[in-house]
């Protein structure tokens, strides 16, 4: 099983891989380097400096289950940039054996509406997933998702791989880790994979996540969809 996140609405998927990190046993294995990621070096954990890059990672849950991650700082800017990146991805996790695609991301909703739920790209996985009690939505997002995740999360059937997308409600604050925490909880109770994030670990996400917040308040996404209500991942 793959859980993969990037930066988006509220960061609830990308908080949650940081608290993953810091609350399991991870260990990075390779990271991706695409031509199309914006031209932003940066510092790494160990103080070196790396050209950007998709990092993927094990993690060792409390229940012995290892669990792969992916997740990055950003993702190309041009539409057709990021579907020939999500089609690479998507082949080579194939080939590499990943069964299932998880990613993870947060819906804006009203701050009183605290839900957390799944979207498959087949039927057939729709069915597995409501046999194991699963929430499965049908007629969310609305209006649909853009972006590098969101391809990630529909292209999985062109490639052998069950994708869906798990969401989290989220007032839309650029770092919502209690919607991070509530989506973490609602998989481990699914799947039964020990991951719940800890309380403890909330503070420290809410530091991590302050440095990835965007510093521009440039809109992005209208100049890449003409839908104005879709929700970008």
């Amino acid at each position: 099983m793959m859980l993969f996140a990037l930066p988006g609405v509220g960061n609830v998927g990308k908080a949650a891989l940081e608290g993953l990190t810091q609350a399991n046993q991870c260990t990075e294995l390779v990271r991706f380097h695409h031509t199309a990621l914006p031209p932003l070096a940066e510092l790494d954990e160990d103080g070196l400096l790396t050209p950007p890059h998709l990092s993927l990672s094990a993690i060792e849950s409390s229940t012995g289950v290892r669990i792969l991650t992916l997740t990055g700082t950003s993702q190309p800017l041009e539409p057709e940039h990021q579907g020939s990146l999500a089609h690479e991805l998507t082949a080579w996790l194939s080939q590499q054996g990943v069964k299932e695609l998880y990613v993870l991301a947060g819906l804006m909703d009203a701050p009183t509406r605290k839900e957390c739920f799944i979207v498959p790209s087949s039927k057939q996985h729709r069915i597995e997933l409501e046999s194991l009690s699963v929430d499965v939505r049908r007629d969310e997002p609305r209006s649909g998702a853009i972006g590098l995740a969101a391809l990630m999360a529909s292209l999985g059937p062109l490639y052998n791989v069950q994708s869906s997308c798990a969401i989290a409600t989220t007032v839309g604050s650029s770092g919502d880790v209690f919607a991070s925490q509530r989506l973490l909880e609602a998989l481990d109770g699914w799947f039964d994979l020990g991951i719940a994030l800890p309380a403890d670990a909330q503070a420290m996400l809410s530091e991590k996540l302050a440095s990835l917040a965007p510093k521009s308040k440039e809109d992005y996404v209208a100049e890449l969809t003409e839908s104005p209500d879709a929700f970008y991942m």
